[in-house]
């Protein structure tokens, strides 16, 4: 794994969580290994997706979310629904788990976790967007060092990296603030553009379907695997990572032979609705190619400073 990619585009361009910690923290005992290769598509009818997330320990989340009263955003379309808030469904368990953990959602987690906030809905007035945008902003900022951020031109790895689609001068939002908190998704088409810096753009995503039509049922033609290895390696070379998302939904074979050519491309997160099937074949099948940047290591534990004299009432020291 190499930072370096990513920082070079860089570059170039509390109290109340106690429970919901120690609930993360069980559960990370109970999971398997990070699959950061794994990123879950949340439907729109979820009334809950973070959890089955976590579970199963998948890398990264898409979650649709819809402006609602006084900018706090709702999980889903349609009218807001009492509750079904991002912040309380995703952000603050989200959020408590890496703090109860020691920064890191579980112990062999090494690259952020991608979090990605998905404007829908009929609400697309620009006042309307940019209120729900300084929200999540704040929200955001109230958890920093916890967060993926970037600082004028340094970029700083954290356990979880957030970024939003669906407001459309969402980049050019950004590009005014001088530590942000949030990053915009791309595409290909971004690749090599200093309109587009890595440390704006960090993340090139489209859907399979964009540019290519194997399906999985047959061996892929040749010419999709070369134009797929190529722009994986370009997006690689510019300081981003790339995610794929939008793969046909055929019989379990066919998935299975697109995750696999995917992996062997070097694409940084495969995305999908079918995060059990997902997960499994990701635990057969190791991706171990990333570029995404590394965690920073955690403190090592410092032993206590042995005591100068004998201590004969106490038959052993405490540590």
């Amino acid at each position: 794994m190499n930072d370096g990619l990513m920082i070079a585009g860089c570059l170039t361009g509390a109290v109340g969580l106690a429970g919901v910690a120690a609930a993360g923290l069980a559960l990370s005992r109970r999971n398997g290994s990070y699959l950061a290769a794994g990123h879950a598509l949340a439907r729109r009818g979820d009334v809950d997706p973070l959890p089955a997330v976590l579970r199963r320990g998948l890398g990264g989340l898409t979650v649709p979310v819809t402006p609602g009263p006084r900018g706090e955003l709702f999980l889903g379309p349609g009218a807001p629904q009492p509750g079904r808030t991002l912040r309380r469904l995703v952000l603050t368990p989200l959020l408590a788990r890496v703090r109860g953990n020691g920064g890191r959602l579980s112990r062999d987690q090494q690259t952020p976790f991608g979090l990605v906030v998905e404007f829908t809905g009929e609400v697309r007035d620009a006042e309307t967007l940019l209120r729900a945008y300084r929200m999540l902003d704040q929200q955001l900022r109230d958890h920093a060092p916890l967060l993926s951020r970037c600082t004028g031109d340094d970029f700083t790895p954290g356990a979880v990296i957030v970024s939003v689609t669906g407001i459309v001068d969402v980049r050019e939002l950004l590009a005014t603030q001088d530590e942000r908190y949030l990053f915009a998704e791309g595409s290909f088409d971004d690749v090599g553009s200093a309109a587009a810096p890595a440390g704006l753009v960090p993340v090139i995503s489209e859907p399979w379907g964009r540019r290519f039509g194997w399906d999985g049922l047959e061996p892929i033609p040749a010419e999709e695997r070369h134009l797929l290895h190529a722009m994986v390696r370009s997006a690689h070379d510019d300081g981003r990572t790339v995610r794929i998302s939008a793969l046909p939904e055929g019989p379990r074979r066919a998935r299975a032979a697109l995750w696999t050519e995917l992996a062997a491309a070097g694409v940084d997160a495969i995305a999908g609705h079918d995060q059990r099937g997902l997960a499994r074949h990701l635990r057969r099948h190791l991706v171990s190619r990333r570029t995404a940047p590394t965690l920073p290591a955690r403190p090592g534990r410092r032993p206590s400073p042995r005591p100068t004299g004998p201590r004969p009432d106490r038959r052993r020291e405490p540590v």
